[in-house]
């Protein structure tokens, strides 16, 4: 059996405790992170899927897996909730472009930011306390946006965004440490939920605050109900309070000595920030790009959200594609290739062939953080180096990312249209293209390792 295949199934033959690249979703990295304290918690835990074959326990790894999904609906809503918005709130606040995009850059920055602090927040308060005040953080972020104040909007941004962010670590370990036998069809629901979840926001978004006949903040706010619904669904799995002995969360996270300057660990952060910023400075004006050239405002949405369901379809298809022999480089290349694709169609008749460039968008971008999680899965020898390299490819990758919607905004103001936007993110396929063959090469980024062998 090969590698890919391997670690496509979830585990690798030592059960190292990596997840299979079935995880994905901006999420996509960060779950790593948290694995490895997740599983400590859960090795003497009192309950789960898997703890045993008893009808309570049955219900109980029901009522946690629909906690799990009810959670994940909640990571990228109210983020996504903005884009097809863009025109009117910067009708209404007079907010430049620029200004515009840092709705979406916001929250990247706090996933960015704060993902090497999610994991010790999990191991202080416990992995179900930490995920109640995620939700309760968005909830509030949510809320905080509708004060008429342009620094009312951006501080709820924040909140929503640094709610996100530690829920983006935490989920992926509940997964890995409460369901063992079940990780591929856990993870595959949880990365559905992501993106159906931002499906769900781009699609009906404008249409819910016509028919509503509410303002912009409204309708923004509405998706804050969402994560009130998840609160419930989640609040009795907070009395399991589990929380990681000090001991072996110190082991856990010892440090992976020249991580930070192995090539390999920069080649998956690389492909990681590249994809990234591909993916949400897309997403954070598509919808501006199609109702500039003409396509009304709901349709405009629909169409982001058409994307981010095609987007499900390529986020499956490509670990499945690797774990039967393709090789992840050209995976990496077919992807890039498709959203190539899109890109060059939106630049050239966006309205005309809108369904056909957000089934390359969807495809393409899909691949590719699938891709993003495969290639940590694929360059760590066990769960501490893909645990640190997750964090370094998240930090830096989302970081990266952020510059994305403020560069694009930037660079429209700047022409006057967006031909050139478009030509730029093109042009950025090639070092993704690059970086993404380099990743794709069978070693580890396992400083250790290296310097044994020199020795």
């Amino acid at each position: 059996m090969s590698t890919a295949s391997q670690n496509a199934g979830g585990t690798g033959p030592e059960d190292t405790g990596e997840p299979g690249p079935e995880g994905v979703g901006d999420s996509r990295t960060a779950g790593l992170a948290g694995v490895a304290g997740g599983r400590a918690a859960g090795a003497g835990g009192p309950t789960g899927a898997a703890a045993g074959p008893g009808a309570s326990r049955v219900r109980a790894g029901v009522f946690l897996g629909v906690g799990v999904i009810a959670l994940a609906l909640n990571l990228r809503p109210a983020i996504v909730a903005a884009s097809p918005m863009l025109d009117t709130v910067r009708a209404d606040t007079g907010m430049s472009a620029t200004t515009a995009g840092l709705l979406t850059t916001l929250p990247l920055l706090c996933f960015g930011l704060l993902a090497p602090f999610a994991p010790r927040l999990g191991r202080r308060f416990g992995m179900e306390p930490a995920l109640l005040l995620t939700m309760a953080a968005i909830v509030c972020g949510t809320a905080l946006r509708l004060i008429p104040s342009m620094a009312a909007l951006l501080a709820g941004t924040v909140v929503v965004g640094a709610g996100i962010a530690v829920a983006n670590v935490l989920l992926p370990g509940v997964i890995k440490r409460d369901f063992p036998d079940r990780v591929g069809l856990m993870t595959g629901l949880y990365s559905m939920s992501l993106f159906g979840g931002a499906a769900l926001a781009a699609g009906i978004t404008v249409p819910l605050g016509h028919a509503l006949s509410l303002g912009w903040r409204p309708t923004l706010a509405l998706w804050g109900l969402l994560a009130v619904a998840a609160l419930l669904v989640w609040a009795p799995q907070v009395r399991r309070h589990t929380r990681i002995p000090a001991g072996r969360a110190s082991a856990a996270q010892h440090p992976v000595r020249g991580l930070w300057s192995h090539p390999v660990a920069w080649l998956v952060t690389g492909y990681m920030g590249l994809q990234s910023l591909s993916y949400y400075a897309a997403a954070a004006y598509l919808p501006t790009m199609l109702t500039n050239a003409g396509m009304d405002q709901s349709t405009a949405g629909w169409m982001l959200s058409f994307s981010s369901l095609l987007g499900i379809a390529g986020a499956f298809l490509s670990p499945v594609l690797a774990a039967r022999g393709i090789r992840p480089g050209l995976l990496a290349t077919v992807g890039a290739v498709l959203t190539a694709g899109g890109f060059a169609g939106m630049a050239t008749a966006p309205v005309g062939g809108a369904y056909l460039w957000m089934v390359l968008l969807g495809l393409g971008q899909g691949a590719a953080i699938s891709l993003a999680m495969l290639f940590i899965v694929l360059r760590s020898p066990d769960t501490r180096h893909a645990a640190q390299l997750s964090s370094m490819a998240q930090c830096f990758g989302y970081l990266l990312a952020a510059a994305g919607p403020l560069a694009l905004g930037a660079v429209h103001q700047a022409t006057g249209g967006w031909t050139v936007p478009l030509v730029l993110l093109i042009v950025l396929l090639a070092p993704q293209t690059a970086v993404g063959l380099g990743a794709a090469t069978n070693r580890h980024a396992a400083p250790e390792q290296r310097a044994a062998d020199r020795g």
